[in-house]
């Protein structure tokens, strides 16, 4: 079997365009064929946010970009792939007659992949010479974000193709998810199918609106099923029990009326000794509060992140800090940032990379901007605080799993600038580090320094009038040399 180098993309619209940009920013050249007079054009411009997307995801070094063609037939664009994803109208007697013509002039050696959401893979293979080498690999939109990738075969398709594509599509940052069985809509969309079934009706008898259907979603449930999956959930929700415990509570409710979808498996002993025997391979090695630990903390990345986006859950938990934070300022530091030092934190020598002591005192900062008022609509209006000058000192180590917390003190402040002086402490007060800092106030649109708005600097001035009673670190203005 030949290594996977060219790509064959048939239909160049959202999924066909998301697989030439996956496929291509993972080094394979690409040529696409769709009659569309606008294809090249929307495709391009679909790569170019796919690689500012893909670069913003991924540390390691990505491949040499791979090269992007146009074919100005079917023929054109098969005759030399290893692999064709056909991404056709989802229409069965279109897909049959695409497919069937995508198998005529193919290599013999080339894997075909259809991105259907729903259609069996055996009636639409039926015109198909070789059928043995066809599948489905139904992906998710964006396909160049998304890991998740389908692949279901028909009755035909040898079992190699299906495990040559697993090898590939795992090999390009995917997840492949065997279909074991031919069924409507495969595994995914047929549970998204449900949800949405049951969203129109919410809306349709007046319960709720779109808006507050999709809120019940991505301010619950749908940050959870980021990571685990609804048996994951629901074991969890057993408590030490398991799933056996999770369905002798909730199993009953089945019966009652909560959805439009009635119709559901009687739960007999077999069913009941399924879930459990899998819910307990499922959950491997994995203790039940280290599960609950692993849920927290993949939920607390997910709302950091959200956070940085100025979305969804992300913007309820930064009211939430920023009420916390807009409390009268004593006369003593400011605390406000805090955490734990996560895994992707540490470096070779099994402690916090130093890079982080300065990105802990960056958010630190972020929270003082915040607190007097350099909001959104501030940097909207072309305002900012910029960093001119930084001096950090590392002091000690802090390890995994650390708590930590910063204290934040103004040592001067006029109407353009702010001296701030930050100490970062372990849990039990032990310093770890201080960072001094010059933050200089700008209009962005005309890159140079200018007075701040009275508000801002009347809200910093406060701050500053309080830390007045406060003796001024030794450290502050210190150089950096070495004494003769």
């Amino acid at each position: 079997m030949n290594a996977i180098r060219h790509c064959a993309i048939i239909g160049g619209g959202v999924i066909g365009g998301g697989w030439a940009a996956r496929f291509l920013l993972n080094g394979l050249d690409v040529t696409v064929f769709d009659p569309h007079p606008e294809a090249e054009r929307r495709l391009r411009e679909m790569i170019t946010l796919a690689g500012r997307a893909q670069r913003k995801l991924v540390s390691a070094p990505l491949p040499p970009e791979g090269r992007l063609s146009f074919a100005a037939s079917l023929e054109e664009a098969v005759q030399d792939a290893d692999l064709i994803q056909e991404s056709a109208p989802e229409v069965e007697s279109i897909k049959l007659k695409i497919l069937a013509e995508i198998d005529r002039y193919a290599p013999v050696d080339a894997l075909i992949c259809s991105s259907t959401s729903g259609l069996l893979p055996t009636a639409i293979s039926a015109d198909m010479t070789h059928p043995e080498r066809f599948m489905v690999a139904h992906p998710f939109n964006p396909v160049y974000l998304l890991p998740l990738v389908e692949l279901c075969g028909g009755t035909k398709t040898a079992p190699g193709s299906i495990e040559r594509a697993k090898t590939f599509f795992a090999g390009i940052g995917m997840h492949p998810l065997h279909v074991r069985k031919e069924i409507d809509g495969f595994i995914a969309d047929r549970l998204l199918e449900a949800l949405w079934r049951e969203a129109l009706w919410l809306v349709n008898d007046g319960v709720a609106t779109v808006a507050e259907v999709d809120d019940a979603i991505r301010f619950g449930a749908g940050m959870r099923w980021a990571f685990m999956g609804t048996f994951q959930i629901y074991r969890l929700a057993g408590g030490e029990a398991g799933m056996r415990h999770f369905m002798a509570q909730f199993g009953p409710t089945l019966q009652l009326p909560w959805t439009k979808l009635m119709d559901v498996p009687e739960l007999t002993d077999t069913l009941l000794d399924r879930l459990d025997e899998q819910s307990n391979a499922q959950a491997g090695n994995w203790g039940f509060r280290d599960l609950e630990a692993k849920r927290d903390d993949c939920l607390i990345g997910i709302m950091q992140a959200l956070k940085s986006q100025g979305f969804g859950a992300g913007n309820t938990l930064a009211a939430y800090e920023t009420a916390l934070r807009a409390v009268a300022t004593p006369a003593e530091p400011l605390r406000l940032y805090e955490g734990t030092v996560p895994q992707d934190w540490i470096d070779y020598n099994g402690h916090m990379n130093e890079s982080r002591y300065l990105e802990i005192f960056g958010y630190a900062t972020d929270a003082l901007l915040e607190r007097i008022g350099m909001d959104k609509a501030m940097l909207a209006r072309g305002f900012s605080y910029y960093t001119v000058e930084t001096h950090l000192r590392h002091l000690d180590e802090i390890t995994l799993g650390e708590a930590f917390y910063t204290t934040t003190q103004i040592i001067a402040q006029d109407t353009k600038r702010i001296h701030i002086f930050h100490r970062l402490h372990q849990s039990d007060g032990r310093l770890l580090a201080t960072g001094e800092q010059m933050m200089l106030h700008v209009d962005t649109t005309k890159h140079r320094a200018c007075a701040a708005d009275a508000a801002v600097v009347a809200a910093i001035g406060a701050i500053a009038a309080a830390h007045r009673a406060i003796p001024h670190p030794p450290e502050v203005g210190r150089g950096i040399g070495v004494r003769g």
